[in-house]
């Protein structure tokens, strides 16, 4: 596949143009022309390049890019040897950060409900169909206890579980993959007994705790593994591409 129609075809299913982000989405570093291996991953850092490259890939495609607002724009260090790394073998780099998250189908918030056994009903930001932070239903009410178990399973990781001034059952849950620690008012707002991101910052304890919530800090990087696996899989089901997933880990 040519690597320009290659973009367009993952900004049709994407619609990065339909949402403010902090990073350009689409293909952020231009390689060669013909596409037939694509490695995909969480970051776009030099371990994942590296293997791309011992993989024989014409393409990376990932969550996290290069070119974030407000980072230095000299390409030096270690962005410079990243960069490149591509631009010696060829090697076309994709990044769809916010559009991936909030996907309906294949986005990072959407593979974690289905792990987790978590129906979706809508969007914490009330009025903003993309919204960044969702809610919704387990399948089950569970204790603070037992719900840190089953994501504990499902993400192979234990999370980081506040909830000594929350309710004794788990119902209703708001979250939001990577760093999205600030959206737990919302979550108090809509009603709901827990929420989860994957970052945690110093005063989320204290906000969970005042506010009566239980909280959940599951892993930035593990809370978004499976938005753009999930992007692979549907690039080689439906358009015949050779893919692969490496997950480079990372207990952040």
């Amino acid at each position: 596949m040519n690597n320009l129609t290659l973009e367009a075809l993952l900004n049709d299913f994407l619609s990065p143009q339909l949402i403010k982000d902090y990073c350009p989405n689409g293909l952020q570093v231009e390689g060669k022309t013909e596409i037939t291996k694509v490695i995909t991953g969480v970051t776009a850092c030099q371990a994942l390049i590296d293997r791309a490259v011992a993989e024989g890939a014409d393409a990376i495609l990932v969550h996290h890019g290069f070119f974030w607002k407000g980072e230095p724009a000299e390409i030096r260090g270690m962005k410079y040897r990243r960069i490149k790394a591509l631009i010696e073998n060829g090697i076309n780099l994709y990044a769809y950060h916010l559009p991936l998250d909030v996907h309906s189908l294949i986005g990072n918030n959407v593979q974690l409900a289905q792990r987790l056994g978590l129906s979706v009903i809508g969007g914490l930001e009330v009025g903003n169909p993309r919204s960044i932070a969702i809610y919704g239903d387990l399948d089950t009410p569970l204790t603070g206890k037992e719900f840190a178990a089953r994501i504990a399973m499902a993400l192979q990781r234990e999370p980081l579980h506040i909830g000594d001034n929350a309710p004794a059952l788990i119902k209703k849950v708001g979250w939001c993959t990577g760093g999205g620690q600030d959206y737990i008012e919302l979550a108090v707002q809509q009603g709901c007994d827990a929420f989860i991101s994957g970052e945690v910052s110093e005063r989320t304890t204290h906000i969970a705790r005042e506010l009566g919530i239980h909280y959940f800090a599951a892993g930035h990087h593990a809370t978004e593994r499976y938005g753009v696996k999930a992007l692979g899989e549907w690039l080689a089901q439906e358009h015949g591409i050779v893919v692969e997933f490496i997950d480079i880990d990372n207990p952040v």
